[in-house]
């Protein structure tokens, strides 16, 4: 069987839910699926040296012809949203003419980022007449409201819903990433039947603890390891409140020297925090690119805790995916979140973490202090995590309900 994609980022990019494509590509290969993506020259988390190289590669097969990558070019992505968005749009555009024509496609799948892609696909579906499985990863226009960048009954909220509604209806089958979003999108209207609940994972065998003398981090950016480290790892972008972190470390810089901040990504926002660093001389706070995946091991076992952070009503009702990989690296999570999300309500029932009010720097240092002022207790909250996933949230078992999803859906459509 083959499955058609019609992605915004494809490898060699690196994005935060890179390991979350790559095992999926990797379960349905396994299973005897051929993918066929549809994707733009790749810009997110590469060099300038790899993006020429890739401005020459038009067509792959990779895994034996299993997954094959089409590219067509298209402008880098820039930081500026209007910019972005107009990418998108064009992005959509083209693969809109290449994905309608695409040859024997047993099922189309779809991420929702960015939320276009529901919309694209639900077209290209009418187009080649077969199912479509849509992955709900962010709700939009949920999201946009509660990052305060709109509001409700604004005219980008009524677009946002009327694609929203129209990739629900669109899709056989919708896979949300939890409970909370299952009764976010019931309460729209989706039926039941239509919603399957596979939570994010993490590779367990991939992501695991790392002593400090053997962090190759440490090394390659001259971090002090006599010091105590509380990490970031993902989309630097406004919605993260990452400028709460900068009034922290403006904190403990002066209560706890030894502390220090480690960011590791790219995003939106980074241009602006990397030039308040600088512009308030916080030598306690480090801002670093994304790291190769070879080495996601390294990068979550470099903090003494690992940070999780969002604006003020935002966190709402899933967890965000390196959550499991800070837990799989056997660190306390260190959460400024929304006190009535899953992320909170985990972190305290599984005892792996401290948790503070997002809307407080005050709380976020408090949370550090904790950490740093008892490490048997932070080392025992890194345990109670990595034991939690290991049970919980299995690589194989997530993916093959995956592949169980989209193999029911075209079983169905055969009918």
């Amino acid at each position: 069987m083959r499955i058609l994609k019609l992605s915004s980022y494809c490898t060699p990019e690196q994005v935060s839910s890179s390991h979350l494509s790559k095992d999926l590509t990797a379960a349905y290969i396994n299973a005897g699926f051929t993918i066929v993506n549809y994707v733009p020259t790749p810009t997110r988390g590469i060099s300038d040296e790899v993006r020429q190289k890739y401005k020459k590669i038009k067509y792959e097969e990779l895994e034996d012809g299993k997954f094959v990558i089409h590219r067509f070019p298209m402008f880098r992505e820039g930081r500026n949203p209007i910019q972005r968005a107009i990418r998108y749009v064009l992005v959509n555009i083209i693969q809109y003419f290449k994905g309608s024509r695409a040859k024997d496609v047993d099922v189309i799948y779809a991420g929702s980022t960015p939320p276009t892609q529901g919309l694209l696909c639900g077209m290209v579906k009418k187009r080649l007449k077969v199912p479509f499985v849509y992955n709900l990863q962010d709700i939009f226009p949920d999201s946009l409201v509660n990052a305060k960048m709109t509001k409700k009954g604004s005219l980008i909220w009524k677009i946002g819903r009327k694609i929203e509604d129209f990739t629900y209806r669109s899709a056989d089958r919708i896979i949300v990433i939890s409970e909370g979003f299952k009764q976010n999108i019931m309460e729209k209207g989706v039926p039941e039947e239509k919603i399957v609940v596979i939570p994010n994972w993490v590779d367990t065998d991939q992501v695991y603890p790392i002593a400090r003398e053997d962090n190759v981090l440490f090394a390659r950016y001259g971090l002090d390891p006599s010091k105590f480290y509380v990490c970031y790892s993902g989309n630097i972008g406004h919605s993260q409140n990452l400028e709460l972190l900068l009034e922290a470390a403006k904190v403990l810089k002066t209560d706890l020297p030894d502390v220090h901040f480690v960011l590791i990504g790219e995003g939106a926002a980074k241009e602006d925090l990397e030039k308040t660093v600088a512009e308030e001389k916080l030598g306690n706070v480090t801002i670093l690119p994304f790291q190769p995946y070879e080495e996601i091991a390294h990068v979550f076992s470099l903090g003494d805790a690992g940070l999780i952070m969002s604006k003020p009503g935002i966190g709402g009702s899933s967890v965000p995916s390196k959550t499991w990989s800070i837990m799989a690296a056997e660190r306390p999570v260190l959460t400024s979140f929304d006190t009535d999300s899953e992320l909170f309500r985990m972190v305290d029932s599984v005892g792996c973490g401290v948790c503070a009010d997002p809307s407080s720097a005050e709380a976020l240092v408090e949370g550090v202090k904790k950490l740093h002022a008892d490490r048997a207790a932070a080392q025992e909250m890194g345990r109670k995590g990595r034991a939690y996933v290991k049970t919980y949230l299995d690589k194989d078992v997530c993916t093959g309900m995956y592949v169980g999803t989209v193999r029911d859906v075209c079983a169905r459509a055969k009918k």
